[in-house]
């Protein structure tokens, strides 16, 4: 099976430009960059110990920053190549990176393009994240003597089962991996049986990140131009769900709603602004301010999600309405005592939710049409949101650790 997977990536290397020119003109490659997904470096090789960290887009990216910044402060000769596959992640990373750490789009799966990136880098170690699984550069990675691991690994009940079926090739794969660090359960379980070793769950990292930054002045800025009405945040809204999320705000009254979508781009704002011209929709890329008269406020950036969750009386977390979607990180809101509402759809961050939801921590609406009156009824009770508050924040404290963890086993591998 590996055989014919690195035949058919090869095959499929004589149509990539042509599939790369769409994706660009869609808006969904860098047409600047497109050379690093041929394997071709656009920068140097820095001198030192260089360590790779790979995630597919801005979740798995995002969540690397802690993790990047203590294995550089641990060794000043130390530096970091971030590779994802998503122009949002690219532009995110250009703006988080700490000094020392670059990002470059991770070479598509073809053998010739995965020989080219690791000649040029010359790695001293290679980091996954979470699900990203390319098996030529895994493999070509390990039959280079490079360090791997798997770190945060959280892989679907699908996905699982996927993998069982074709357990040789699997066993090929994840047996590349010189430490697994599952984020929950179900994944070190998973894996356990595929390899037949015990993996032992040691925690989602996303439990050590620190709260979203914001800029504090243009929170009071935007504070005292809405005045006192009470603020809701739609998070991470997919294409799927956002006639729902306008439609309940539609039936709300003396109330803003900021819509922040999970792409924004200004084909999808415009169209968002035209189809409801009563709403007196403003637009954030616009650089325009809410009024009285402002029903939605249209987060249409890149980077903001601290400073929308900030100004928030309340969150829903979207990426859940819609049985096609599996859900959000809810932690964000939490860290900056947000209460959080979320959708019935979230089995990527099943494991996460779990305890908030035991403990009352989050709320799930179950279904679309309940969305408008809950977020009404907790608006309107404050000893309520004030509780949730609280218990969700207990949670946050007694859920991390996995950051040290994870830490420890890396510079045992670079080592």
């Amino acid at each position: 099976m590996r055989r014919r997977y690195s035949f058919l990536m090869r095959s499929l290397s004589l149509i990539a430009p042509l599939w790369l020119a769409k994706r660009a003109k869609a808006g969904k490659e860098d047409p600047a960059r497109l050379s690093e997904r041929y394997g071709r470096a656009s920068c140097p090789r820095p001198e030192g110990q260089l360590i790779w960290m790979h995630g597919a887009s801005v979740g798995e990216t995002t969540m690397m920053l802690p993790l990047i910044k203590r294995l550089l402060n641990s060794n000043p000769e130390r530096s970091v190549l971030v590779t994802s596959g998503t122009v949002t992640s690219a532009k995110i990373m250009a703006s988080k990176l700490p000094d020392r750490a670059f990002h470059q789009y991770v070479p598509l799966d073809g053998p010739q393009y995965v020989a080219r990136f690791l000649t040029h880098w010359r790695l001293d170690l290679a980091i996954w994240a979470e699900s990203e699984i390319w098996p030529n550069l895994i493999l070509q990675t390990k039959a280079a003597n490079i360090p791997m691991a798997l770190i945060n690994g959280r892989l679907s009940k699908k996905s699982l089962a996927g993998w069982a079926k074709r357990e040789h090739f699997a066993k090929s794969i994840f047996d590349s991996f010189d430490s697994i660090l599952p984020a929950d359960k179900p994944t070190a379980e998973g894996l356990s049986s595929i390899l037949d070793r015990d993996l032992k769950a040691v925690g989602n990292l996303k439990y050590d990140a620190p709260a979203l930054s914001f800029d504090s002045e243009e929170r009071d800025t935007l504070k005292e131009a809405i005045g006192q009405r009470k603020i809701w945040v739609a998070a991470s809204i997919h294409s799927e769900e956002m006639d729902t999320v306008i439609e309940a705000q539609k039936r709300m009254k003396d109330v803003l709603l900021l819509l922040v979508p999970r792409h924004p781009s200004e084909a999808a704002s415009r169209m968002i602004v035209a189809d409801h011209p009563d709403l007196n929709i403003a637009r954030r890329s616009k650089k325009q301010v809410p009024n009285e008269k402002t029903k939605i406020y249209l987060f249409d950036t890149l980077g903001e999600m601290g400073l929308a969750y900030s100004l928030g009386d309340l969150a829903f977390v979207g990426g859940s309405l819609s049985s096609t979607l599996m859900g959000h990180n809810p932690l964000e809101p939490v860290r900056l005592n947000v209460p959080t509402l979320t959708g019935p759809h979230f089995a990527s961050f099943a494991e996460v939710y779990a305890p908030y939801i035991e403990n009352n921590a989050i709320k799930v609406i179950e279904e679309t049409d309940e969305l408008s009156q809950i977020v009404t009824n907790m608006l309107n009770d404050p000893d309520t949101r004030e509780k949730m508050m609280k218990s969700a924040i207990d949670i946050v404290g007694r859920m991390s650790g996995s950051l040290d963890i994870t830490v420890e086993t890396l510079e045992g591998l670079l080592q």
